[in-house]
């Protein structure tokens, strides 16, 4: 390849990568002034997991949504461990405009246990129905612009513990569903037409369900955020979902979790995002999908490590739920212990092409600087001729490895200028290009601990 063709590539590159992201200029949050300080009256139990049977009907519901009623716009409600208490707890919560609610260092915000109180109607939360949807969230903001949830202390939805009278958990009903039907149980934060959101250094813990979901906004910051939920037996507990939105940032957080880490939605239109600096650990991945019929474009992941997840960089969709996903950079990128490590599926959930009309098409997605470390499924899959899959692959190195596996189809790729070390082959697979020479992304401290273990 010629310099002048090397140089032009690079440019669209450098072009493709600074529109691929949120517009706006994100820097660190900082934490409002209070309008109220709530001491804590219950003490957590067992190395702070739960609280003792007798204070699970002390709501604390009440005092924290008069306070957050109560508070002016730019100031926050905050929550405050106390003569030797660090425990509230609490059913559906529902935020204010310009209002922030912050959990102190040390103290725990705790989910109640009973279905009664998360009911969007008489007996609909907690079990297992054809319809879902059944339960209120444990923080909800609806049109609350320019509100906020901050730590640096803990919310923990306790998904793993039994209901009140009941033996079974929020976490049981998630497995029972994989049978048939939907389970109806809380999130901890859902979050609608909520523009300039806010969440900073908090530590998200159990949730039942999604920890948090953002949809239908224009600017959304996570910033600092550990969640922190078991790999195996949280079903359904992705970790942070923007949904047909646009200008996000989810940025220094450090993920471990039962589902996807990160899940763009596109249900409605997604776009100019910001994926930077953050750590994955267990759980399905840095995703966008499966709804991409809205359209999901402009998206930048960067600086990103994932260690030991079920996948690493997945789009997913199929043709009941598909549309056009273009634009998408991933940049500075370390994945190991990985099983797909590089995951483009176009028929997600379905052995075979499901039967629809609402066709993916995944294009303009491109590689720099990735590196996979102890092999795993490499899946490149486009739907058909007439929607193929289109990515470009520079400096992306796949380590020697007996695991590794790579499967192709449907796929239009482009090599260079950076290094490739594989040639992907199979049905109607084309491979333009001349990767480069150069050394692999260095990985170097890219993997640590999750913090607090």
């Amino acid at each position: 390849m010629g310099t002048f063709r090397s140089a032009l590539i690079f440019g669209a590159f450098c072009a493709a990568a600074a529109h691929a992201q949120d517009t706006r200029h994100v820097t660190e949050p900082k934490f409002p002034a209070p309008c109220a300080e709530l001491p804590a009256q219950l003490t957590a139990i067992d190395g702070n997991r739960t609280l003792a049977e007798a204070d699970e009907t002390r709501l604390d519901t009440a005092r924290i949504q008069k306070a957050l009623d109560g508070c002016g716009r730019g100031q926050a409600v905050v929550l405050k461990a106390a003569g030797g208490h660090n425990a509230f707890l609490t059913g559906p919560l529902d935020l204010r405009p310009g209002v922030t609610l912050r959990v102190d260092a040390g103290a725990i915000l705790f989910g109640s246990r009973d279905p009664t109180v998360y009911e969007v109607r008489p007996g609909s939360c907690g079990l297992v129905d054809k319809n879902g949807r059944g339960c209120r969230p444990m923080i909800a903001g609806d049109g609350a612009a320019d509100a906020g949830v901050m730590g640096p202390g803990t919310i923990d939805g306790r998904g793993w513990a039994k209901l009140l009278g009941r033996d079974v958990s929020w976490w049981d009903l998630a497995e029972q569903a994989r049978k048939g039907g939907s389970q109806n149980v809380p999130r901890i934060l859902v979050l609608s037409r909520c523009n300039n959101f806010t969440l900073y250094r908090l530590t998200l813990k159990n949730s039942p369900n999604f920890h948090v979901y953002y949809g239908q906004g224009d600017g959304f910051t996570a910033w600092g955020v550990i969640i922190d939920t078991p790999g195996k037996g949280a079903r359904n507990t992705d970790g942070i979902d923007p949904g047909s939105s646009t200008n996000v940032t989810i940025t220094h957080c450090y993920i471990h979790t039962g589902d996807d880490q990160v899940a763009i939605k596109a249900g409605g239109h997604a776009a100019h995002m910001t994926i930077a600096h953050n750590h994955f650990y267990t759980g399905h991945g840095m995703s966008i999908g499966s709804e991409t019929y809205g359209g999901a474009e402009a998206i930048l992941v960067e600086d990103l490590s994932i260690d030991g997840a079920d996948n690493g960089i997945r789009i997913k969709s199929n043709a009941t739920r598909g549309g056009l996903v273009q634009g998408i950079v991933y940049r500075d990128v370390c994945i190991r212990g990985t099983k797909n490590p590089i995951y483009m599926d176009s028929d997600y959930e379905h052995a075979g092409k499901a039967a629809g009309t609402r066709l993916p098409q995944f294009t303009g997605i491109e590689l720099h600087d990735v590196r996979v470390e102890d092999g795993g499924k490499i899946t490149l899959q486009g739907f058909d001729e007439q929607h193929r899959l289109g990515m470009r692959f520079d400096n992306v190195i796949l380590d020697p490895s007996p695991n590794l596996k790579i499967a192709a189809e449907h796929a239009q790729l482009e090599f260079g200028p950076g290094p490739v070390n594989f040639l992907p082959e199979g049905p109607d697979v084309t491979v333009t290009g001349k990767p480069g020479k150069g050394a692999p992304n260095a990985c170097v401290g890219k993997f640590v601990p999750l913090p607090g273990r």
